[in-house]
């Protein structure tokens, strides 16, 4: 690292994941990680975060501390989103985060953001390798909890994600018809809501982010290892999409697990994922004519690296 250059920690703690990404301002990417620890477990229905889910969140933030110290990280900011919106102990977790990210900057701690400025950032890291002349563009960040939709000048977070919707419909492995059909109307209300304040019928290009994106796209390769370089702006059919996701839809979870590229903590709630971006496909088609997702490794961390360099 230079004299000069700066190193920077963005840490995205969502439902089912929490995420590292560093940057050097002086070479770029340091390092990206994502570990599963389902901090949203149960709390749909109880409206509390879980002891052993906090217990495995605060096992990987201490994991991601100690790699920000031997990086020489001197600025970090962590993000909270849909789980911790909604949980009423949410101050035993941030507490926690606030010991662990304290060794890096005195008084830092998780912020619990909006569903809104959730969708800003992850538009802002989407979008940052696409050409402009692809613009407008809608970016989709669909995650255990909600997802975001977002376009310029316009962003809606909803309570629809992976985890939310297997704990709350699709809770069979695998799901049954009946169990389907009632997501599927839940999904298609979500997304209504979505369409109330984005206006899909003016987005050119469809910009998906996020595990169950990422996995999908993977799949569709038939990568031997998940390889991030294959799937970074990899645009992809919807009847492409639609083979993987009908597939994933009607597999169990031990079955998906069979694919190199499947995370062990993503195989029992991708069916719900593929079920979403199922009605987001035919949302997208009806709405603005689209036969085709771009999907984007970059996102939530990207955005935030980006605001933390221009301060």
């Amino acid at each position: 690292m230079s004299a000069t250059a700066t190193r920077v920690a963005a840490v995205d703690c969502g439902t089912n994941s929490i995420r590292l990404l560093i940057h050097d301002t002086a070479t770029g990417e340091v390092t990206r990680e994502n570990t599963i620890v389902r901090l949203g477990q149960g709390v749909d229905e109880s409206g509390r975060f879980h002891p052993d889910a906090i217990e495995r969140t605060r096992k990987a933030l201490a994991a991601y501390v100690d790699t920000m110290e031997r990086e020489g990280v001197s600025k970090v900011r962590m993000v909270a989103t849909s789980a911790t919106r909604d949980a009423s102990n949410r101050e035993d977790f941030l507490a926690m985060t606030c010991d662990l990210l304290g060794r890096i900057q005195p008084g830092a701690q998780a912020e619990v953001i909006t569903g809104e400025e959730e969708a800003a950032l992850s538009f802002a890291g989407a979008t940052a390798d696409i050409d402009p002349a692809r613009g407008p563009f809608c970016v989709i960040d669909l995650g255990g909890g909600s997802t975001e939709f977002v376009m310029d000048g316009h962003a809606v977070s909803t309570r629809m994600g992976c985890v939310r919707v297997t704990e709350r419909f699709m809770c069979t492995d695998p799901p049954t018809e009946e169990e389907t059909s009632a997501a599927r109307a839940y999904i298609r209300e979500r997304i209504a809501e979505a369409a109330a304040e984005v206006p899909f019928a003016q987005a050119q290009t469809f910009v998906g982010c996020a595990g169950t994106f990422t996995t999908i796209a993977a799949i569709a390769q038939h990568l031997p290892t998940y390889d991030p370089e294959r799937i970074h702006m990899l645009e992809i059919s919807f009847e492409r999409m639609r083979e993987v996701t009908t597939d994933l839809r009607l597999k169990t979870a031990a079955q998906r697990l069979e694919d190199p590229v499947m995370h062990p903590g993503r195989a029992d709630v991708i069916g719900s994922g593929s079920t979403v971006v199922e009605e987001l496909m035919v949302a997208f088609a009806d709405a603005a004519g689209a036969s085709s997702f771009i999907i984007s490794e970059k996102d939530i961390l990207d955005g935030i690296v980006a605001k933390l360099v221009a301060q």
